[in-house]
C-alpha cells in the first residue's frame, strides 16, 4: 500500500451503522452472517434482555444525540485526528511485514472472517458496528476493532488528553468494557450452543478459539485488572476462564434438561430418568470427542474439561434428587447407577472415551457424607421393606389359612409351610441385588434380614397362639408343627445357602420352640387334666375307662407331633410323655387315709398295668424317654409292698433313679402306703444321705415339677 495514499477528508461520507461493517466485505463475509442468523433457541428469544441489547440501546442513544453539525465539528477536532493517527500506525506496521503475527493480518481464517485491519484502516468501525459484528459472531474482525479502540484510549490517556475531561475517558473505557463483555457473552453462547446443535460449526469454534488466543497474546505482559471499571482498559479479559465457565454451565444445563417424570405418573420415574441421563451424557461426551475436540488446541484439554464439568453437574443433580423423600426402589436405582452405570462402558468407561477420560483424577461422584447417608437410607428403607413383607406373610396366614381352616402342607412325613421358602426367596433377591452394588450392602442385607426375623418369629408365634386361644380347632397342633419345621428350615437355609451368622437367631428360635412346646402341653392339659383327677378313686378301681380315655385323647393329640422334623419331634413327644407320667404320679401320691392290705395290693397291681400302657403308647408314638418308665412302678411297689425292708429298698432305688425327688414326695407315698409317723420318720431320715450319693442327670427332672401334695380323703 502506498504510504502517501490520501486520507479521507473530514467532509467525506462515513459508513453508517445500517451499512455493512466494512466497504471491503466480500461474499465470504455474507456467508458468515448467515451462520449467526437468529434461530428458535431460548437464548435468542431473550435477546432483548441481554447485555448486548442494552449495549445497542445505549450506543444508539448516544448516536441519536449528536447532530450532523456537531459530527462535522467533532471530526475536525477529534475523530479525524484519531483516524489519521491510527491509519498511519497501521500502514507503517504493514510495510514492516509484521502482518502475519499481529491484528493487521489480512488473511482469512476458517470462519471466513477477514482477520486483517485493512478494512478498518480504510474506514474505522463505530462502537455500534463493532457490536453488530459480535452479534453476528464475526469475532475476529470485532476483536481487531476493539483492540484498535482500546489502543486509542490508552494512547490518549498516556498523552494526558483526558486530564480536563475524565468523563470522556470513562465513557470510552465503558464502551471498550461493554464490547469486551459482549464478546465474552458471545463465547458463552457459542459454547452453550455447541452441544445444543445437531451439527458442529467448526469455523465458528475455530474463530472463537483464535479470538481467545489473540486476546491472551495482546495482554500477555499486562498485570491483572484493577478494581474500577476504567482499570480494565488494556488489561487481560481472561476469556479462557470464560470459556471454562461456559463449558461448566453448558454441562449443568444439559443435565438439568434431561427428561424426568412425575412420581405420580410412573413409579419407576427415577430409574427412567437415570437411564435418560446416562444416554444423553454419553452422547454429549462422544460428540465432544469426535467433533468438538478437533476445533481446539491440545492445551485446552477439551475432553477432560467437559468430563469434569459433566461430573460436577451430575454430582449436584444427584444431590438435589436426594433431597426428595425417596423410597426403597428409588434408593436402589440411585445406588446402582452411581456404582454400576456411571463408570461402566455405557458412560465414562465407553471404549471411545477411554483415552480421554481419566476417572482416577475425578473426585467422588458424591461427597463422602452424602454417599454414607445414601447407604444408610437404603439400609433403613430395606429394613422397613423386609418388616412390611413379613407382616404381610402373617396377614396372609391369618386370612388364607387359619380363617379358612385349610390343612397344612405335607412334605413326605412332615407338616410343612411355605414360610421358609418364601422368606428365603425374598431375602435372596435383596441379598443378590445389594451384592451387585456393594459387598458391604450384601452383608448388611443379611444382618438386617436376621434382625427382622428375630423380631418376627416371636411376634408370629404370639399372633398364632392368640388366634386359636378362643377356638377349639383341630388344626392348631398341625399348624404349630408346620411352623416349627418351617422356622428350623429357614435357619438352616440362612446358614447353608447364605452363609449367615445365625447365632442370635438360633437363640430366639430355641426360645420360641420352647414356647411352642409349652403351648402344646397347655393344649393337651386342657383336654386331659380333668380326667387325671379320677386316678386312685373308687371309679378308677372299678374299670379301666379313665386311663383309656386319657391315653386315647393323648395319642390322638400326639399323632401330629410325629410330623415334626427330627430331633425336635423327640422333645415334643418327651414333654407329652413326661406330662402324663407326672400328672399320674401327682394324683397317686396325694395323702389318703390308710388302705387295707388287699386294697393296697390291688392298687399297686393296677398302677403297674397302667404304667405299662402309658409306656407302650408313647413308644409307638416315637418317644425315647425310657427313664420315665420306672417311676410309677416304684411308687406302686411301695404302696403294695408289705415287707418294710423291701419298702426301704424301693425308696433307695427311687432316689437313685430320680435325684430330684424330695422328702415330701417320699412322705406322701409312705402315707398312701399307710405307715405310721415314727416309721415314716425313720425311713425319711436316710433320704438326705441317699440324695447326696445320687448322681443327677441333665434334663431329667420329674418330681421337681410335682408340687407337694395336701391331705385329702380317699375311699
Amino acid at each position: 500500500m502506498d504510504e502517501n495514499k490520501e486520507i479521507p477528508e473530514p467532509n467525506e461520507k462515513m459508513a453508517s451503522p445500517a451499512e455493512p461493517a466494512s466497504p471491503l466485505k466480500s461474499s465470504e463475509d455474507e456467508g458468515n452472517d448467515s451462520v449467526s442468523k437468529p434461530n428458535s433457541s431460548p437464548l435468542n428469544n431473550q435477546e432483548a434482555k441481554s447485555p448486548e441489547s442494552a449495549l445497542k440501546r445505549m450506543l444508539s442513544f448516544r448516536r441519536s444525540k449528536r447532530s450532523p453539525a456537531k459530527d462535522k465539528a467533532s471530526e475536525d477536532s477529534g475523530t479525524l485526528r484519531r483516524n489519521k493517527s491510527f491509519l498511519r500506525k497501521g500502514l507503517k506496521k504493514k510495510e514492516e511485514g509484521s502482518s502475519a503475527k499481529n491484528m493487521t493480518d489480512t488473511s482469512v481464517d476458517k470462519s471466513g472472517e477477514n482477520t486483517g485491519a485493512e478494512s478498518i484502516q480504510r474506514q474505522p468501525l463505530s462502537v455500534m458496528e463493532i457490536n453488530e459484528l459480535i452479534q453476528k459472531k464475526q469475532l475476529l474482525e470485532a476483536f481487531a476493532s476493539i483492540r484498535c479502540l482500546e489502543k486509542e484510549v490508552i494512547t490518549e490517556k498516556e498523552a494526558k488528553k483526558y486530564e480536563d475531561n475524565p468523563t470522556e475517558y470513562a465513557r470510552k473505557a465503558k464502551d471498550v468494557d461493554l464490547l469486551c463483555n459482549s464478546v465474552a457473552n458471545s463465547i458463552k453462547s457459542i459454547v452453550e450452543e455447541t452441544l445444543d446443535r445437531f451439527d458442529i460449526d467448526e469455523s465458528l469454534l475455530t474463530s472463537m478459539v483464535t479470538v481467545i488466543s489473540k486476546e491472551e497474546e495482546a495482554h500477555a505482559d499486562v498485570q491483572s485488572p484493577g478494581s474500577s471499571e476504567s482499570d480494565w482498559v488494556g488489561r487481560p479479559r481472561k476469556w479462557r476462564d470464560v470459556w471454562k465457565e461456559a463449558v461448566r454451565g453448558s454441562a449443568e444445563k444439559r443435565v438439568r434438561n434431561v427428561p424426568i417424570s412425575l412420581k405420580e405418573d410412573n413409579d419407576s420415574w427415577l430409574a427412567i430418568h437415570l437411564g435418560f441421563l446416562r444416554k444423553y451424557v454419553t452422547e454429549d461426551l462422544l460428540k465432544v470427542k469426535q467433533l468438538v475436540q478437533k476445533c481446539y488446541p491440545d492445551d485446552y484439554k477439551v475432553c477432560g474439561r467437559y468430563v469434569e464439568s459433566f461430573h460436577g453437574a451430575i454430582s449436584s443433580h444427584l444431590q438435589n434428587l436426594l433431597q426428595r423423600p425417596l423410597e426403597f426402589n428409588e434408593l436402589y436405582a440411585l445406588l446402582d447407577w452411581v456404582v454400576n452405570t456411571y463408570y461402566s462402558e455405557t458412560l465414562l468407561g465407553h471404549p471411545d472415551l477411554q483415552a480421554e477420560v481419566k476417572t482416577e483424577n475425578l473426585p467422588q461422584l458424591l461427597p463422602s457424607e452424602t454417599w454414607d447417608k445414601l447407604k444408610k437410607d437404603y439400609k433403613d428403607s430395606l429394613a422397613e421393606k423386609i418388616k412390611h413383607y413379613l407382616d404381610n406373610i402373617l396377614k396372609l396366614e391369618t386370612t388364607k389359612k387359619w380363617r379358612e381352616e385349610k390343612q397344612p402342607e405335607t412334605s413326605q412325613t412332615e407338616y410343612d409351610s411355605s414360610l421358609s421358602l418364601d422368606i428365603q426367596t425374598f431375602i435372596g433377591q435383596h441379598k443378590n441385588g445389594s451384592g451387585k452394588i456393594l459387598e458391604s450392602l450384601e452383608t448388611a442385607t443379611l444382618e438386617i434380614s436376621i434382625r427382622e426375623l428375630r423380631e418376627f418369629i416371636p411376634r408370629f408365634r404370639k399372633a398364632f397362639v392368640e388366634w386359636y386361644k378362643e377356638r377349639e380347632d383341630l388344626l392348631f397342633v398341625p399348624y404349630l408343627v408346620a411352623y416349627v419345621n418351617s422356622f428350623r428350615d429357614l435357619m438352616r437355609g440362612l446358614q447353608t445357602t447364605f452363609n449367615a451368622d445365625t447365632t442370635e437367631l438360633e437363640n430366639v428360635l430355641t426360645d420360641v420352640t420352647m414356647s411352642f412346646r409349652k403351648d402344646v402341653l397347655d393344649t393337651l392339659k386342657q383336654k386331659t387334666q380333668p380326667r387325671f383327677k379320677k386316678i386312685l378313686t373308687n371309679a378308677w378301681m372299678l374299670n379301666s375307662e379313665i386311663l383309656d380315655s386319657i391315653m386315647s385323647a393323648t395319642v390322638q393329640f400326639c399323632q401330629h407331633l410325629k410330623h415334626l422334623e427330627q430331633p425336635v419331634d423327640k422333645d415334643f413327644l418327651g414333654d407329652a410323655h413326661k406330662y402324663v407320667v407326672r400328672e399320674y404320679i401327682t394324683q397317686a401320691i396325694k395323702p389318703r387315709k390308710r388302705m387295707k392290705r388287699a386294697k393296697r395290693e390291688e392298687v399297686g397291681k393296677k398302677m403297674k398295668e397302667e404304667a405299662t400302657v402309658i409306656h407302650n403308647s408313647f413308644e409307638e408314638l416315637g418317644s425315647d424317654v425310657d427313664w420315665l418308665n420306672s417311676a410309677i412302678h416304684y411308687i406302686a411297689n411301695i404302696i403294695s409292698e408289705k415287707n418294710r425292708h423291701k419298702i426301704k429298698k424301693y425308696i433307695e432305688e427311687l432316689c437313685q433313679a430320680y435325684p430330684d425327688v424330695r422328702k415330701e414326695h417320699i412322705e406322701a407315698v409312705l402315707t398312701c402306703r399307710g405307715l405310721g409317723r415314727n416309721k415314716k420318720k425313720s425311713i425319711i431320715q436316710k433320704i438326705d444321705k441317699l440324695q447326696e450319693n445320687a448322681e443327677s442327670v441333665a434334663d431329667r427332672t420329674l418330681f421337681a415339677e410335682i408340687d407337694t401334695p395336701t391331705l385329702v380323703t380317699c375311699f
